[in-house]
């Protein structure tokens, strides 16, 4: 990649600033159901339903339908929605990052970029005070799309006004960091905050 001025820099929420496991959902709902933990946690995590949900296409209403009939539930949508959205969790090393992003905030512009759907992004700004490290959050069920489609990094391109090759982005998985990459973005995987730094630095990138 070619390197150059950084004047952008694009990170992601999920298992960077704020971590979370879809098994904790998928236990809790495995005495409710005929289905494994396991099998809860695939439909959660990387089915057509979920995908729909984290682009926007279908309501919070429509999700839970989906989900009572995919799983034959016997709860309400209000018993449903703590169970959904209790997944997250601040670790040390996510209050790490959310102290670097607020450092590198003065000198870059700031995006934050995530997969995830409306009720989870509620419950993380009342639950998680980190978002305010940023200048602005792009969300895949406001943009309308998911990574690693290009039109969502475009799309936070222009939040920032720079080009691909001044701007710099972090997530945890390698096949969202190889979409943006095809766009010309400076992508690297997290793997930690000492390596997030270093990745940094190697760009001339300070906080």
């Amino acid at each position: 990649m070619r390197e150059g001025v950084i004047r952008g820099i694009i990170f992601d929420l999920g298992n960077v600033l704020l971590d979370f496991d879809h098994m904790l959902a998928a236990n809790r709902l495995s005495g409710l159901t005929d289905k494994s933990g396991q099998e809860i946690y695939e439909l959660f995590f990387d089915s057509q339903l979920t995908g729909l949900f984290e682009e926007g296409k279908i309501t919070p209403a429509q999700f839970f339908s989906g989900v009572k009939e995919a799983l034959n539930l016997r709860i309400s949508y209000e018993e449903f929605l703590p169970i959904w959205n209790e997944i997250f969790f601040f670790s040390e090393k996510n209050l790490a990052v959310y102290n670097l992003a607020r450092s590198l905030k003065d000198r870059y512009r700031m995006v934050l970029l995530s997969n995830i759907n409306v009720l989870h992004f509620e419950y993380v700004k009342k639950t998680f005070p980190v978002l305010d490290a940023f200048h602005n959050i792009l969300t895949s069920f406001e943009a309308g799309f998911i990574k690693p489609r290009p039109e969502i990094y475009r799309k936070a391109l222009a939040m920032l006004d720079s080009p691909p090759q001044e701007v710099f982005y972090t997530d945890d998985r390698q096949e969202l960091i190889d979409g943006a990459r095809k766009l010309g973005i400076q992508g690297f995987v997290f793997k930690g905050v000492e390596q997030l730094k270093r990745d940094l630095e190697n760009l001339k990138i300070y906080a």
